[in-house]
């Protein structure tokens, strides 16, 4: 296993506290959020963060790549989420 460890507590809260050497290595800061995984006796927490601007114009590409494949027009598209949003 690489990185830091650390040993820490449970609160009565049910709040864990990151050791400040952990949280220096990793460049974690007040406000990160975090998904939690938990699996038998390992609770895991992987943080969440944005997406590289570059990554999502790729994703943009080939989603109007899909979309004119598909034969979709923007209006197909408007009409969609104008649907969704009416169910609300």
């Amino acid at each position: 296993m690489s990185g830091n460890f650390a040993t820490t507590r449970l609160s009565s809260k049910g709040q864990v506290v990151i050791p400040e050497e952990v949280r220096k290595s990793l460049g974690l800061k007040e406000g990160d959020q975090f998904v939690v995984i938990g699996k038998g006796d390992a609770v895991i927490l992987k943080t969440i963060t944005q997406p590289a601007l570059e990554g999502f114009e790729e994703l943009l590409k080939e989603a109007q790549k899909q979309a004119k494949k598909a034969g979709l027009k923007r209006s197909d598209i408007q009409k969609a989420i104008e649907k969704v949003r009416k169910r609300k």
